[in-house]
């Protein structure tokens, strides 16, 4: 049975005052529910087609819920089966009552411009996504949207417009925008097909008959991970590898390559199944309460079913201020957080959850967000793995069998572990955190017997994406949980050379490069008395017997022990010098080289993939085209990684050659003035390889979302204090009683 949406109460309706828009829509309506009715055949649920275009009139007169279906372009895997999902939505629409539109943006597929050109478009798609939302619902006057939630940039792009238009119609005394998103649902990763795993694990055996077991151990790293388009670029490194070494020959490995490209991805598409920005969009969109659990961890495109429950709710929402787009993300701001951090979220997200506390017009910053982030520790409640069968789709397969309820889990367990949550914020189904953690029914984590990959028990204290400061810079972001433990025991407090690159290009050359480390060492990169100080300062109980070696031995002990610790910085990456790509690509080929893994941190004013990990450090402002500290930078330099304490310094090179760790960095500035402007030329004229019309100019850095200053200077509400909750205030803390 539908449920009868009411009218917009709103003075102003378009519609019934410009005849243009019922002339011209109507017919646009039409074919959208008449495909609706085709595309889904005998799966179609409801009364014979009533949508008359004089019926579609009077409901665009009388100013019933206009809504817009947003989706997401077919050439993104997320969106292939968009027309499914729309056409289930459109009817649920039609039959409450409402005036379903369609409407779709493009979505650009990180994976596909990865290590190319179109990397430096990356960011900027999100506020491209941004705007072309607000033109069309402002031009067609939509009052609310349901969104197929795609990957990339396209989801938070389209959570900043709804907000921001939201905001914009509130500022003129019109109807708050309501929306709901459903996230596409989880592509399952591929299989190595048997008969080549068997002929990768001969390249393994004759790699280490012909003395490579670096490149047996890496590759064999490499076959455990399912099959994803991010394991393929881990393959690439290593198989490049192995033809340098003469193990294989090119023509072998582009087979390879072309065998493991097709056998990545399901036909019908999805998020793809690791914890990248994808899927940590799906955890914080929900988180935000933007998602209704019946649609938010899915197998196969929602049935109509699913759908209805969706469109149905949007029934408590329309015209209540409560339930506007950019008072519910406001509400559920410390929500999204907490929950980003205890799932191992994406640093992407670092950025783009600013952007939209900015485009919903209140001030926030990174800075607020790590505040929010450290108030209360979050543990990390979230065992995900690509090599153990425990990837988003496995979380979803869950979720589908009635075993886990997804982030409603989560929420609960972090409630559990005495984190503060706000249960009384608004979400999409219409009703608080509150009243739908009150059915408890598989609520615990514990109800997953078989591999669990939400946990009531934390594996460690913290989690999330720490925020740095520094004496070179003003902040940087690292994903401590993309770091074992043990992997951030390695680094912390630990002193590290600088290997520097002025773009990510001659970064991978170098990294892809076998023998990196043994050029490093013959050029004697590193002085000796350096080395020695860095020595006694990284491992003291080896300084005694290490100390009398010679040069290239003292080399490979430091290096051969872990104990020799290199920073690879790549700058000029930042959003106004080239987009802020993402450094994927070095990080990959790093951590498939075993021993580069042990020993490299990498350090950058570009971003990293939601599904990179390890000590990868990046968004480091002020960028280097903008003259932060990162643009002064050069090889053999000495920073001081202190990670838990969360801060790099730049290292006085005498004063610990004298035996004391001392940070100084403004005399080196003056020094380097000379290299400074030279690399700023450099950076002007790499530039222009990215379409003028399209850069990241007159925005504010990544500190600060990366939005357009216009945005960021009008975000001035307090979001503590203008926000609105369903019931009218925050009530007593929520009592889940056992969870047992």
């Amino acid at each position: 049975m539908s449920k009868r949406f009411p009218p917009i109460y709103n003075q102003v309706n378009p519609y019934r005052d410009n005849v243009q828009g019922k002339a011209n829509e109507p017919i646009c309506v039409a074919g959208l529910l008449d495909r609706a009715k085709q595309i889904l055949g005998s799966s179609y649920e409801g009364p014979a087609p009533d949508w008359t275009l004089e019926e579609i009139y009077n409901r665009l007169e009388e100013n019933a819920p206009r809504i817009a279906i947003i989706g997401g372009s077919a050439d993104h895997p997320a969106h292939i089966m968009d027309f499914q999902t729309s056409s289930r939505a459109a009817v649920r629409i039609w039959q409450n009552g409402g005036v379903p539109f369609y409407f779709s943006t493009p979505v650009m597929c990180d994976g596909t411009a990865q290590s190319n050109q179109g990397m430096s478009y990356s960011l900027q798609s999100r506020n491209a996504v941004a705007q072309m939302v607000v033109n069309q619902m402002e031009a067609h006057s939509y009052h609310g949207a349901f969104v197929i939630q795609g990957c990339d940039k396209q989801p938070l792009g389209v959570v900043s417009a709804l907000a921001h238009l939201d905001r914009i119609r509130r500022y003129r005394g019109e109807a708050p925008v309501f929306a709901t998103f459903a996230p596409a649902h989880v592509l399952q990763g591929g299989t190595i097909p048997a008969e080549l795993f068997a002929e990768l694990e001969q390249v393994a055996r004759t790699a280490e008959e012909r003395g490579a077991p670096d490149i047996a151990d890496d590759l064999r790293d490499a076959m455990s991970y399912i099959l994803q388009c991010s394991s393929n670029t881990a393959f690439q490194g290593v198989l490049e590898r192995a033809v340098e070494r003469g193990i294989i020959s090119k023509t072998t490995h582009k087979e390879y390559e072309q065998r493991l490209a097709v056998a990545t991805c399901d036909g019908k598409g999805g998020v793809c199944a690791f914890n990248g920005t994808g899927n940590s969009s799906r955890h914080l969109v929900a988180g935000l309460g933007l998602v209704h659990p019946a649609v938010e961890l899915l197998t196969a495109p929602p049935e109509q079913e699913r759908v209805n429950q969706v469109i149905d709710s949007l029934g408590a929402m329309i015209n209540n201020p409560a339930f506007g787009t950019a008072n519910v993300i406001a509400a559920n701001i410390r929500n999204a957080i907490r929950i980003h951090s205890a799932s191992g979220g994406s640093t992407n997200l670092m950025m783009h959850l600013v952007a939209a506390m900015l485009y919903g017009g209140y001030r926030f910053s990174l800075r607020e967000l790590d505040r929010i982030h450290h108030e209360h520790p979050v543990p990390d409640l979230f065992d995900y793995s690509l090599t153990q069968g425990r990837d988003i789709f496995a979380l979803a397969m869950q979720c589908c069998s009635g075993s886990s309820r997804g982030m409603e889990t989560l929420f609960y367990e972090l409630l559990q572990n005495g984190v503060p949550m706000d249960v009384d914020a608004p979400t999409v189904t219409g009703t608080t955190w509150r009243e739908r953690l009150a059915d408890q029914e598989r609520l615990s984590a514990d109800h997953v017997k078989d591999n669990p990959i939400i946990l009531s028990a934390p594996r460690r204290p913290f989690s999330g994406v720490d925020v740095l400061t520094g004496n070179f810079f003003e902040s940087a972001v690292v994903k401590i949980s993309g770091m074992t433990t043990s992997q951030l025991d390695e680094f912390d407090k630990k002193v590290a050379f600088v290997l520097y690159f002025e773009n990510e290009d001659d970064a991978n050359r170098s990294l892809l490069d076998s023998q990196l480390l043994e050029k490093v060492k013959q050029a004697g990169t590193f002085p000796r008395e350096t080395l020695l100080a860095v020595l006694r300062h990284n491992a003291p109980q080896h300084y005694e017997d290490w100390h009398a070696e010679g040069d290239e031995l003292l080399f490979d002990r430091m290096a051969d022990s872990g104990e020799l610790k290199i920073s690879v910085v790549i700058s000029g990456q930042g959003p106004i010098a080239f987009g802020m790509p993402e450094m994927f690509t070095p990080m990959q080929h790093i951590n498939a080289n075993r021993r580069l893994k042990r020993l490299a941190t990498l350090i950058s004013d570009g971003r990293y993939s939601g599904v990179t990990y390890g000590a990868a450090i990046g968004h480091m402002t002020p960028e280097a085209s903008e003259g932060g500290g990162i643009l002064y930078l050069q090889t053999g330099d000495l920073l001081y990684l202190n990670l838990r304490e969360r801060q790099i310094h730049f290292v006085d090179e005498n004063a610990l050659q004298s035996g004391t760790l001392a940070f100084s960095f403004e005399p080196v500035k003056a020094k380097r003035a000379e290299l400074a402007d030279r690399r700023l030329s450099s950076i002007r004229t790499r530039q222009r390889q990215v379409a003028a019309s399209n850069r990241l100019t007159g925005h504010t850095d990544a500190a600060n979302g990366v939005v357009p200053l216009c945005v960021w200077e009008e975000a001035v509400l307090d979001y503590q204090a203008e926000v609105m909750y369903a019931g009218g205030g925050r009530q007593a803390p929520l009592d889940c009683g056992d969870k047992r």
